[in-house]
């Protein structure tokens, strides 16, 4: 079961406590809520030498979501899950309209304007916004749960280790490629290729088998731009047909497959762009961090028997994985990053001329868009008491989006800031988390 983090009254972390221990410290009045994500609590009295056991975090960072557990390396207890879900491509996109909205001003009939890439330098470690908006999500949270909890050691997912060149170090050419580990790999390629799912009928869950997209006998090669994953049934009813009279009863997935068979694995990319960056960036926490492989974090999950899931990938991350875990009971809080608003001055439409007036103040009266409130209305039709997240005016009458619905038109003064905004939405067991 989820653990609840504790600090104490010097802002120190402490060992994690049982959700009905914290409960207890809360209604007694010697602890009192310090977080909402991560729900942690903070004790009123001090506590005389603590002793807390050492924790390890472990990281299975990936494109568009990374696995983050905390382990207890003794117990093999999981204290705390999470998944963090990136906004990569959001950034991509935030920045091509840009872009686009810039060139469109230089080509108008104004002054001439030189191209920005012509006087600017990319500093040694530069990295795309997009990727470093990935590191800049994970080390975020490595720092708050650094903070909020005894971290004494860090483990990454970092390479796939070719043991195959590690015990022959002159093997080259075809030996290479026709080695123990070459189908292994390949066949690691097609499932993130395929998200492992049948290329044909779309299930998952069940064994795939490698499937030529043209057939061997009619000259298909084994190039991996040619193979796909197939369900049993879906290979045999396939056999040796070509892929358009195979699936001529249904176009819209034979363009699909046509597509994604020639698509680059463009998340693998990422991942392998930013692994490194995120290791020294680790490594200069000051904390020990082991690296691990991603077929050990998948041997690890196997012979535990755990499902695929990105925080079980964590909780398997390295050789320090405990060989009994305690995983029953967790569950993982869903964090996807939101950003903090745009940089804009004013609002444009789809030709870049500006169409609103300019924005006010972000905050009113100490309370900004996207905070997690309670307001607790005292009379009117709306008499209630309702939490969610805010949105703010400068007129001081709020909007308040509950689980329910969006509430308009609430006086300022009925609300009680719980959780401020801090670029991330949170869900947990897949209902929106707003503390109640």
């Amino acid at each position: 079961m989820s653990k609840v983090l504790v600090v104490d009254t010097t802002h120190k972390p402490l060992d994690p406590v049982h959700p009905g221990q914290a409960r207890r410290l809360l209604k007694q009045g010697k602890a009192a809520v310090w977080r909402r994500f991560p729900f942690t609590i903070i004790l009123k009295k001090e506590v005389t030498q603590p002793q807390t056991q050492p924790f390890r975090l472990k990281l299975d960072p990936g494109s568009r979501t990374t696995g983050i557990a905390l382990v207890n390396d003794a117990s093999g207890e999981v204290v705390f899950a999470a998944e963090l879900t990136h906004r990569g491509e959001q950034v991509k996109e935030a920045l091509e309209t840009r872009r686009g909205a810039r060139r469109g001003r230089r080509a108008r009939k104004t002054r001439y304007r030189r191209a920005r890439f012509h006087n600017r330098r990319r500093p040694k470690g530069w990295l795309p916004p997009s990727l470093e908006s990935r590191l800049s999500n994970i080390l975020t949270w490595v720092r708050r749960l650094c903070r909020y909890a005894p971290v004494a050691c860090i483990s990454q997912e970092l390479v796939r280790f070719d043991m195959q060149l590690l015990e022959n170090p002159s093997i080259q050419g075809e030996e290479y490629q026709q080695g123990e580990l070459a189908g292994y790999e390949a066949r690691e390629y097609l499932l993130e290729k395929w998200e492992r799912r049948c290329a044909y009928c779309g299930k998952s869950h069940l064994p795939l088998q490698i499937e030529h997209i043209v057939p061997r006998v009619k000259g298909g090669t084994n190039r991996l731009s040619n193979l796909t994953l197939a369900c049993e049934s879906c290979n045999q009813a396939k056999g040796s047909q070509d892929l358009e009279d195979f699936l001529k009863k249904h176009p819209k997935r034979l363009q699909q497959i046509q597509a994604q068979a020639k698509a680059p694995l463009k998340d693998a990319a990422a991942v392998n762009a930013t692994r490194w960056a995120l290791f020294e960036r680790l490594m200069a926490m000051g904390l020990p961090v082991e690296v691990g492989s991603g077929g050990l974090t998948k041997y690890n999950r196997s012979i535990r028997g755990l499902p695929k899931t990105h925080w079980l990938d964590a909780v398997c991350v390295g050789r320090s994985t405990p060989e009994q875990l305690q995983t029953s009971g967790v569950v993982p809080l869903e964090i996807r990053a939101q950003g903090h608003g745009c940089r804009r001055v004013r609002n444009v439409n789809g030709l870049g001329f500006p169409c609103s007036a300019p924005k006010r103040a972000k905050k009113v009266q100490g309370f900004q868009t996207g905070d997690i409130c309670r307001a607790r209305v005292t009379r009117g039709k709306k008499q209630g008491t309702y939490t969610g997240r805010v949105l703010v005016r400068t007129s001081g009458s709020f909007d308040l989006t509950t689980r329910s619905g969006r509430i308009t038109g609430l006086n300022m003064r009925f609300f009680t800031p719980l959780h401020r905004c801090d670029g991330y939405s949170y869900q947990k067991g897949g209902v929106h988390s707003s503390p109640a």
